[in-house]
């Protein structure tokens, strides 16, 4: 039998369960340094036999592995520094030139670290932990439209930065939010919708469905007509009406607002019955929030 496949019998083999080669009974040299894997203090770096294995790079006679200045010659009773010179992260660099001394880094940041490794010091990376974009300090952009994910309220779809990295509404999609304030109509002094207001409330439900990353806010105003008091009630149901029948087409109440503002912004010249009519409305305003 040879469970691991590499052509040597289980009897015959070292390491029956990792395939190997023959000169090692079987057990495997990941680094191919001579020293099979299971004898060898450093597997995933070659190195030298009188090390069990592991290097030494700068040939000083400590292994890297227990050498505080890998990279620079010194004693061993200094481990492996020069005499003089101190390394308190051990990264071989000296704290002098060190712009992390006392976290283990890399030459060519100077002795900083790079965790996720995407060429962004820590010191640089806003998401030190996550590969990213260099030209986003360091953080991943998934959608690619350079609005970094943990700024993006859309990361798997592109959009400007604008609109918090979420695609923004067509032209013709804006055009329906501006018409319901005119097609959205009540009955004389009430809240209930007349059935002609149903085809542009249906079609903001499909914007709705279409951007599941908008919420919607409904805006009720009233024209000068009437009391205060009554025209801010008016305006809070008919704002309210609308969120319903929203609601209940199956948009989340937890995506909508509505709030009524009475005669407090007005659009037009309350002195005229033009004015007052397109005073008369509900806004309905798509952000990404």
């Amino acid at each position: 039998m040879d469970k691991d496949g590499d052509g040597i019998p289980d009897n015959l083999d070292d390491c029956p369960t990792i395939p190997g080669l023959a000169q090692f009974n079987g057990c495997p040299d990941t680094d191919g340094d001579g020293i099979a894997d299971h004898l060898d203090d450093c597997p995933t770096f070659a190195g030298l036999k009188e090390f069990n294995g592991c290097p030494d790079t700068d040939g000083d006679g400590v292994p890297d592995h227990t050498d505080a200045c890998p990279t620079v010659p010194g004693p061993a009773e200094n481990k492996g520094c020069p005499l003089g010179v101190e390394d308190s992260d051990g990264d071989g660099i000296p704290d002098d030139d060190d712009k992390c001394p006392d976290e283990f880094g890399l030459a060519q940041y100077e002795g900083c670290p790079d965790t996720d490794g995407d060429g962004v010091p820590d010191q640089l990376d806003d998401c030190p932990t996550v590969p990213g974009d260099k030209l986003l300090r360091g953080c991943p952009d998934t959608d690619g439209d350079g609005v970094a994910d943990y700024l993006d309220k859309c990361v798997d779809l592109p959009g400007p930065a604008r609109n918090s990295g979420c695609p923004e509404l067509k032209k013709e999609e804006k055009a329906i939010l501006d018409n319901a304030m005119r097609a959205v109509q009540f009955d004389l002094n009430s809240a209930n919708l007349k059935p002609q207001s149903f085809t542009v409330l249906d079609q903001i439900v499909g914007l709705m469905q279409k951007y599941p990353q908008y919420s919607i806010s409904i805006e009720g105003h009233t024209d000068t007509t009437g009391t205060l008091e009554r025209n801010q009630t008016l305006s809070d149901s008919r704002a309210r009406a609308c969120y319903d029948y929203l609601a209940q087409k199956g948009v989340s109440k937890t995506r909508m607002k509505s709030k009524g503002f009475g005669q407090n912004r007005p659009l037009y010249d309350n002195e005229t019955e033009e004015g007052r009519i397109a005073n008369r409305r509900v806004e309905f305003i798509m952000t990404v929030e």
